[in-house]
């Protein structure tokens, strides 16, 4: 059974968003503050809408945190939206006289026209409000509060953007985090260093070269009224072996990041390590060998599994690939219908962003977050931080040398 557990709550142009936390050991320090970090990277990244420039991201606790530290209760936060005078009409929660008129016209990607079946529902609003991806923003909140769980225990979780439409790099941890020394306090700090220009990138991408090329690629697909996707890295330095288990499909810790992961919108495929590239190599240029030296200890020649292996962390960097979509709202609409009238139309078209990929980044880091706690919570055992940690100590360690 899952140990840290999130609901979250509210509509895209809604009153405010909501999230309820539940599972967090007693004594966690957390600020508003702190969270409110992640929630302005989220909101970073060129070909982003008119939206990031309305609302201003900040969460309030109400319930389960008093004098700065959790309680062991739920964490409830409360996000309220800026843009909601401007949607009071649209969004009225009372039955009102002089309604809106309803949407028809689905949009091609998105969820529009399945949950408008599912739900017998006349208007897709009623629909898009709750599928559009400023639900993330909640999510991305709880998961500031799970990675200042992890960081207790020296794990961390960094995110890049490898690819935006065409225009890929050739920066990757694959590549970085593999051999005798991957773990240095050299290798760290150039890798830190990476992950800093990351931080000032306007798309998040480490190589500040390929990052003026993406941002050339948002700006024409712009001025064609078209969205892109792209390709990004989440990476988890510090697991401990044995996060996750082999004894059931739905404890193997690559299920459970698959499930968090794949459910942002718009992500579209997933990968651990060598990825697709294990089924075009022989087992011996795919399965990673196992060597020990005493200033070492076990290491690896490579890290194709992706620091996962048997459905458990090895000790080695977890490298997650993460594959999305163009965003399905075009300021050039796409081909649709009128679903009362059956008569084609262009879809609907509202506010949106060119380009998401670096948000989306944020977002993965968050649902990586969120399932390292569960799995370390799961492990450890424990009702607050204090007895987190003394299990911790008693963790016979695998000398990896970080």
């Amino acid at each position: 059974m899952n140990r840290i557990r999130f609901l979250t709550a509210g509509e895209s142009h809604g009153q405010a968003l909501v999230t309820i936390v539940e599972g967090l050991p007693a004594g966690l320090e957390l600020s508003e503050d702190e969270i409110a970090i992640d929630l302005r990277r989220r909101q970073r990244g060129h070909g982003r809408g008119g939206r990031m420039k309305i609302e201003q991201d900040r969460v309030r606790f109400l319930a389960g945190v008093r004098y700065g530290k959790t309680l062991g209760s739920p964490v409830a936060m409360l996000l309220e939206n800026r843009d909601w005078p401007n949607w009071t009409q649209k969004m009225a929660v009372a039955a009102i006289t002089d309604a809106v008129q309803p949407l028809h016209m689905p949009r091609p990607g998105h969820a529009d026209f399945a949950g408008m079946v599912k739900y017998r529902q006349d208007d897709l609003r009623n629909i898009l409000e709750r599928s559009s991806a400023r639900e993330t923003a909640m999510r991305v909140a709880a998961g500031a509060v799970a990675r200042k769980l992890i960081k207790q225990f020296k794990v961390s979780i960094f995110g890049h953007v490898t690819s935006i439409g065409g225009v890929r790099g050739n920066f990757s941890a694959l590549d970085f985090f593999t051999g005798e020394n991957a773990y240095n306090a050299e290798r760290l700090a150039r890798w830190q260093v990476k992950m800093d220009d990351v931080e000032h990138s306007p798309v998040a991408c480490a190589d500040p070269v390929i990052g003026t090329e993406m941002i050339k690629n948002i700006d024409a697909a712009a001025a064609q009224g078209d969205s892109l996707g792209g390709s990004f890295e989440i990476v988890v330095l510090g697991a401990p072996v044995g996060l996750g288990s082999h004894v059931h499909w739905d404890r193997r810790l690559d299920t459970l990041l698959s499930a968090a992961l794949m459910s942002i919108p718009a992500i579209k495929a997933i990968e651990f390590g060598l990825g697709q590239g294990v089924a075009e190599r022989p087992g011996s240029q795919v399965h990673d060998e196992l060597f020990y030296n005493d200033n070492s200890g076990y290491y690896r020649a490579s890290n194709n599994a992706g620091g996962i292996e048997g459905g458990m962390s090895n000790g080695e960097a977890i490298i997650i690939r993460l594959y999305m979509k163009p965003l399905p709202t075009l300021s050039q609409p796409l081909q649709s219908l009128d679903v009362a009238t059956h008569q084609p139309q262009k879809a609907f078209h509202e506010r949106a962003d060119v380009c998401a990929v670096p948000a989306a980044v944020v977002v993965a880091e968050a649902m990586t977050a969120l399932t390292i706690a569960n799995t370390l919570c799961e492990k450890l055992g424990g009702d607050s931080i204090t007895e987190m940690q003394e299990h911790f100590k008693d963790i016979a360690h695998v000398p990896l040398g970080w």
